[in-house]
């Protein structure tokens, strides 16, 4: 069987790829698609099973001519999530070892600051705003810099860099788009590496400090791992908030806010951000590649040959979700893929988490009769999102 039910040139199916996957997971869960030139997984079971197996890992393969791709070659060689055990397992422990000394839920507080100063300027109250150049992109910006330790002077170079290098994950790049890549790649490095060798004499009561000072017995981080952690930190940890924040706030606005949420209440909110997270996934596919000859639900699949993983049609399955396509605010269980699954589940999770609880809590708060008024989406895959979400502050909407 075959994946060609799935056209990821075709711009309908980039605005739109859910009934896609219904008719793919339908014809066969798990399939060749001779354009990707990988088996395509688009059930929760076979989407599963591709993140789980071991013998499927994240084998990166350097892009040549080597000497223009170096440092993004070695930002990814040597970092948590384009390597596999006993390097990944490794990195995982030295990395979570830094992050389980309570950057995240100290962070809480400021994240809850950044939050209301964004809103605060988004709108006077009346005026119609976009949410997300306004309030989701800027913010996990600002909480990934806080956490990092990055002056505020310099703050403003992060998204340029986090924007022109996630480019590279799409299918149909272009060669300028790479090249914004390359270089973005070098001046991030070359800054974190700065700023690093400043926190040797210098230390802080942040990240980076942490990953520069720490040990396990005689181990720790290399320069270029420590880099690579944290350029990985923005681009994962912004990416995932913006197009979660952006995706979910457009689906419940779309869907004419069922419910309602309180948000006084924590326990719906989290119900509601975790629906933000299945019903349209900031992250579509990971990819993984066999390091042996092996099957997956009897498909066999030679040693060098790729599985991909579709997390949004996982998280569409009705075999696992009752009425997959409708927008629950109190959906549970909620057993979404949104975060991977397996050695490499996101481990800027929590981080992802907090942001979104504490920035759709202030904004229904504020706002509690928000509604959407336009919406562009960005034309990617990969990285699903949206351009612009304009909302309103009270219900003036007209859809989108």
């Amino acid at each position: 069987m075959s994946a060609d039910i799935l056209d990821f040139a075709d711009p309908a199916f980039l605005d739109d790829p859910y009934p896609a996957f219904a008719r793919q997971r339908e014809a066969a869960p798990f399939a060749w698609h001779e354009g990707l030139q990988a088996f395509v997984a688009t059930s929760h079971q076979h989407v599963s099973a591709v993140l789980r197996d071991r013998r499927l890992g994240r084998i990166f393969r350097p892009r040549e001519p080597e000497g223009e791709w170096e440092t993004f070659n070695w930002l990814h060689a040597d970092s948590i999530l384009d390597s596999e055990p006993p390097k990944h397992t490794r990195l995982r422990r030295l990395v979570a070892g830094a992050f389980g000394r309570g950057h995240v839920q100290r962070l809480a507080p400021r994240v809850e600051e950044l939050a209301t100063q964004l809103l605060d300027a988004a709108t006077d109250g009346t005026a119609p705003f976009d949410v997300i150049e306004s309030y989701a992109e800027p913010l996990p910006v600002l909480v990934i810099a806080e956490l990092l330790g990055f002056p505020d002077i310099d703050r403003h170079l992060l998204r340029p860099w986090s924007q022109a290098i996630v480019k590279m994950y799409e299918v149909d790049r272009t060669p300028l788009q790479e090249n914004q890549a390359r270089e973005a790649c070098r001046d991030f490095a070359a800054y974190v590496s700065d700023l690093a060798a400043h926190r040797i004499n210098h230390p802080g009561e942040d990240l980076l400090t942490d990953l520069v000072q720490i040990r396990d017995g005689s181990d720790k981080l290399s320069e270029r791992e420590l880099i690579a952690t944290a350029v990985l930190l923005l681009n994962a940890g912004h990416e995932a908030s913006v197009n979660g924040m952006g995706n979910g706030l457009h689906s419940w606005l779309a869907a004419g806010k069922p419910g309602p949420v309180d948000p006084d209440r924590p326990a719906a909110v989290e119900a509601l951000v975790e629906e933000f997270l299945r019903h349209d996934s900031p992250l579509q596919l990971f990819e993984r590649t066999a390091t042996d000859d092996l099957e997956i639900a009897g498909v066999p699949i030679a040693k060098g040959h790729k599985a991909i993983a579709l997390l949004g049609a996982a998280n569409r399955d009705p075999a696992i979700f009752t009425d997959p396509h409708t927008f629950a605010p109190a959906r549970t269980p909620n057993n979404h893929l949104a975060f991977g699954l397996g050695i490499h589940f996101c481990i800027g999770a929590p981080l992802a988490r907090l942001e979104l609880h504490i920035s759709t809590r202030l904004l229904l708060t504020r706002y509690p009769e928000l509604a959407l008024v336009d919406a562009v989406r960005r034309p990617t895959f990969v990285l699903r999102g949206f351009e612009s979400l304009i909302v309103a502050p009270g219900p003036t909407g007209s859809g989108g």
